[in-house]
């Protein structure tokens, strides 16, 4: 497996935000180096939609909520030291378990999921 001695446990601790969804998600991929989830079919888009995942890099954990990226005001109010671990529009990548600021990643993916519901995506 690629990736630093501590990336197994940022990996579990970053999936432990994901894994509470699984039964209002699809499931894709659930391995030690890459966990992967979908919305069910939606009608709207005549198929599954990329939901969020996790995954070991070799430099790094990505933590992927593809919901800030259809919706960017959910970003708002982020703080500065969860923002400075944003790559790109919908990715977050880790070296280190950092608690608050995957609590505060916690409460972005718990509002992700009610906006994806309240929007009817899936």
């Amino acid at each position: 497996m690629p990736g630093q001695p501590d990336f197994p446990a940022v990996f579990a601790s970053l999936k432990k935000i994901l894994k509470v969804y699984e039964p209002n998600l699809v499931v894709k991929h659930d391995e030690p180096d890459n966990y992967y989830l979908n919305t069910h079919y939606s009608e709207k888009w005549s198929k599954e939609l990329f939901f969020g995942a996790v995954t070991i890099k070799k430099n790094y954990v990505s933590f992927y909520l593809m919901p800030v990226y259809i919706f960017p005001d959910l970003l708002e109010g982020l703080s500065p030291g969860l923002r400075r671990h944003m790559q790109g529009k919908a990715c977050f990548n880790f070296k280190g378990i950092d608690e608050a600021l995957f609590a505060e990643l916690a409460r972005l993916a718990e509002a992700s999921v009610q906006r994806v519901h309240t929007e009817n995506l899936v």
